[in-house]
């Protein structure tokens, strides 16, 4: 049955309905073999000829919710990324508690002087030896690429950032770098670019393996819209106090009493972010 159904993709293209890829998704969030074949099996009852990725999505989660909530958190990552909106900032704030969480030093929406004019640069990170400018891209639609005038952008910035950085006192051992961050593509001309100016670029799927899901699943650092406990006001609110991970929910719980939630609530909520950190 399943070579016969047609999934339509955020572009409009069609493509054969691959259950594997499904399951390969479903294992990858933390669900067992078990748990994955009972989404499929339930899903294949609902398949239909021309349904959309998005759709077909949403089925797979609301079953997998069923069954383990921190597996079905995990599954919509993208769609918990996506919703760290609308200003963006946010996901500004995301990518430089990643940032710090490997090691770097962290400043989010800085003013920094170039050799010509002041830029206001979304988040600046810097080791001993290393000092990045990072521009980050957050689009609330799957359906948005990150296109070529981004890095084009980027780079004169940082070239006018680069000049005045590097001369500055006591940084002559440092190395200066763009860095563009988004949470959904690339175009094919936006990498090329990139690579060809030095950039370095970061997706959600690029580099292959190295791509801002596979950073965010490696070290746990998910955000709070994740929780499949809260509302969409609800995690809003705990964005709008800055808190961002759900590391950082756990590290001041009490922030839950102030949205209105039960103590039977506070404490569900607390233990599905435990277990999509580790407990941290």
């Amino acid at each position: 049955m399943s070579d016969r159904i047609q999934v339509k993709k955020h572009s409009g293209e069609k493509e054969a309905f691959d259950p594997e890829k499904l399951r390969q998704s479903l294992l990858r969030s933390g669900a067992t073999e078990k748990m994955a074949g009972k989404v499929e099996k339930e899903l294949f009852r609902h398949l239909e000829d021309g349904i959309t990725t998005a759709a077909l999505y949403r089925k797979a989660f609301q079953v997998l919710k069923r069954i383990q909530r921190p597996a079905a958190a995990r599954y919509s990552l993208k769609k918990a990324i996506m919703e760290l909106g609308p200003s963006g900032y946010p996901f500004e704030q995301f990518v430089g508690e990643l940032l710090r969480y490997m090691g770097y030093e962290v400043e989010v929406g800085k003013i920094v002087k170039g050799q010509c004019i002041s830029h206001e640069v979304d988040v600046v990170a810097h080791n001993d030896h290393q000092q990045f400018m990072v521009e980050c891209k957050y689009y609330n639609s799957q359906g948005k690429y990150c296109n070529v005038r981004v890095p084009l952008y980027i780079d004169s910035r940082f070239r006018d950032i680069h000049k005045r950085w590097k001369s500055g006192p006591g940084l002559e051992k440092m190395s200066f770098h763009g860095w563009v961050i988004t949470n959904t593509r690339f175009t094919n001309d936006a990498i090329d670019y990139g690579r060809c100016v030095g950039l370095r670029m970061l997706s959600w799927d690029y580099p292959k393996k190295e791509g801002l899901k596979d950073m965010i699943e490696k070290v746990g650092l998910f955000p709070v819209t994740t929780l499949t406990l809260l509302n969409r006001k609800q995690k809003q609110q705990l964005l709008d106090n800055n808190i961002v991970l759900c590391r950082q929910l756990l590290e001041k719980p009490g922030i839950l009493d102030q949205i209105g939630l039960t103590r039977p609530r506070k404490d569900k909520v607390i233990d599905e972010a435990k277990e999509l950190t580790g407990d941290f």
